[in-house]
C-alpha cells in the first residue's frame, strides 16, 4: 500500500502496537491496580518536577506549536494532521465520555490513598480514566512526525518522549497502565485511518 518513505512510520507503528499489547497484557495478567503500584513510585523531587511538566506535551496546548511546525515545514500534510487529531479526539473522548463515563481513576478506585504517589499541587482527576487522552495525543503526534520525517532519530527520540509523557500520567496517579495502552491504540487507529484517507484522496485528485 505504501512505499519506502514510510519505513520510519512502519517501525513506529509496530513498536507502539507491541508496547500497547505488552502494557495491556501485563495489566490483565497482574491486575491493573497491582501494575499501577509497581509503576507509581515516588522517585524524588527531580522526578516530580520532570513529570509535572513533561505531561503537558500531551495536553491540548501542545497542538499549537505542532500545527505551526506543520504549516511552516509540512504544509502539504495539513489534511492528515487535522484529520488524525480530530479522529483521535473523537475516539479517546468518545470512549471516555460515552462508553466508560464514570470509569474510576486510581485515586477513586483505590481505597488506601496513602499508597498512591501524587505530585504536590497537581490536581488529580477521579473519573474518566479510560483511555488516556494525553497518551493518545502524544502518540498521534509522534506517529505523524514519523510520516513527515523518515528518520531514525525522529523515531527513537519521539518514542522516548512519548513513553515518558505516557508514564507521567501513571506517575501523577492520573491513569492506570491499561489506560495508556488504550491511548496508544487510539492513536494508531487514528493515524492509520487518516493516512489511508489521505492517500485515497490524493489519488482521486490526480
Amino acid at each position: 500500500m505504501f512505499n519506502n518513505n514510510f519505513t520510519t512510520f512502519y517501525k513506529a507503528s509496530i513498536i507502539s502496537f507491541f508496547a500497547a499489547i505488552f502494557i495491556g497484557g501485563f495489566s490483565f495478567m497482574m491486575g491493573k491496580e497491582h501494575l499501577f503500584f509497581l509503576l507509581n513510585k515516588d522517585l524524588g523531587t527531580v522526578a516530580d518536577f520532570i513529570f509535572n511538566y513533561i505531561t503537558y506535551l500531551g495536553d491540548g496546548i501542545s497542538l499549537i506549536p505542532f500545527f505551526i511546525l506543520v504549516v511552516i515545514n509540512k504544509r502539504k500534510e495539513i489534511f492528515i494532521t487535522i484529520s488524525s487529531i480530530i479522529i483521535a479526539t473523537i475516539i479517546a473522548q468518545g470512549i471516555k465520555r460515552y462508553v466508560f463515563p464514570v470509569e474510576p481513576r486510581p485515586t477513586e478506585a483505590i481505597k488506601d490513598l496513602l499508597q498512591i504517589h501524587t505530585i504536590p499541587n497537581v490536581l488529580v482527576h477521579t473519573i474518566g480514566s479510560f483511555p488516556s487522552g494525553h497518551t493518545t495525543q502524544i502518540f498521534t503526534m509522534f506517529l505523524l512526525l514519523c510520516i513527515f520525517y523518515n528518520n531514525a532519530k525522529i523515531l527513537w527520540l519521539g518514542l522516548i518522549i512519548s513513553l515518558l509523557v505516557a508514564y507521567s500520567r501513571i506517575y501523577q496517579a492520573q491513569h492506570f497502565p491499561i489506560d495508556i495502552a488504550g491511548g496508544i491504540f487510539a492513536a494508531l487507529i487514528s493515524v492509520w485511518a487518516s493516512l489511508w484517507i489521505d492517500i485515497k484522496f490524493k489519488k482521486v485528485l490526480h
